[in-house]
């Protein structure tokens, strides 16, 4: 079965690719409710969070803490939205978590939310930029997958 983010980490060039590391990897949204939408997910393929192992789960949600913070520097957030969907509204079958920069008054209300698009291949390589930097000044970087 295809799988878009496993795709898209087998190309640590790709723009919307933060990460690649052995345990997880972050990638940019590429469809993002605000620009800095981050991704977090399981280097193996795991289907979703209701068939992942614990260790599994407890990589994810330790980098996307990790993330979350990243992006709040990176970004000049005020805090972050993370969500996880399993199954229903799960768009791609690979387990992942939203890392959502947010500022008080951004117009974020429930959960139909509208999605943007970077303006250019610049702006997006742009905020992967400062979001991997922020997030290798928080802890070091993960063992990178050979």
């Amino acid at each position: 079965m295809f799988c878009p983010f496993c795709d898209l980490i087998s190309d640590p060039h790709n723009p919307l690719v933060v990460e690649v590391a052995t345990e997880t990897s972050v990638l940019l949204d590429h469809a993002p409710v605000f620009l800095g939408h981050a991704l977090v997910i399981p280097t193996d393929h795991v289907e979703h969070l209701l068939v992942a192992s614990p260790e599994t789960v407890t990589q994810v949600a330790h980098r996307t803490q990790a993330v979350a913070r990243a992006a709040v520097t990176a970004f000049g957030a005020d805090g972050v939205l993370t969500v996880t969907n399993t199954v229903i509204s799960q768009s791609v079958p690979h387990l992942h978590t939203h890392v959502i920069p947010r500022r008080h008054k951004d117009g974020l209300r429930g959960f139909l939310w509208p999605r943007q698009r970077y303006a250019s291949d610049t702006e997006l390589i742009d905020y992967r930029d400062r979001l991997r930097d922020a997030l290798h000044g928080y802890c070091a970087p993960q063992r990178t997958k050979q």
